[in-house]
């Protein structure tokens, strides 16, 4: 992975393959309520960036693989270093729904 790479952001596909592929792995949405209620990736679960402290009564084991995303991939991105504070070590940041071209359950 190159300099350039590393600016283009994550792939949320790229992801979401991951996270299908992953044993035990949570697919979190951290963007609002009513976002989430608008349109989500099917097996998601949501808690939104500003109650990420409640985590661990969703996800107690902190050795789960989190794969995390928002809209744009910035929220998550602020999630994700929040989840790693808390202890979540193994926390990634796929980036956001827009560029999602995977179905979408309301």
């Amino acid at each position: 992975m190159g300099f350039f790479d590393s600016l283009r952001g994550a792939d949320i596909n790229e992801g979401v393959r991951e996270w299908q592929q992953s044993d035990g792995g949570v697919l979190l949405d951290v963007r609002t309520q009513g976002e989430y209620q608008q349109g989500h990736i099917p097996g998601s679960i949501n808690i939104p960036g500003d109650s990420i402290y409640l985590i661990d009564t969703e996800v107690p084991d902190k050795e789960t693989p989190l794969y995390v995303y928002c809209l744009s991939g910035y929220r998550s991105g602020q999630a994700v270093d929040l989840l790693k504070q808390l202890g979540y070590a193994h926390a990634t940041n796929i980036g956001g729904i827009q560029g999602y071209s995977g179905k979408v359950e309301v």
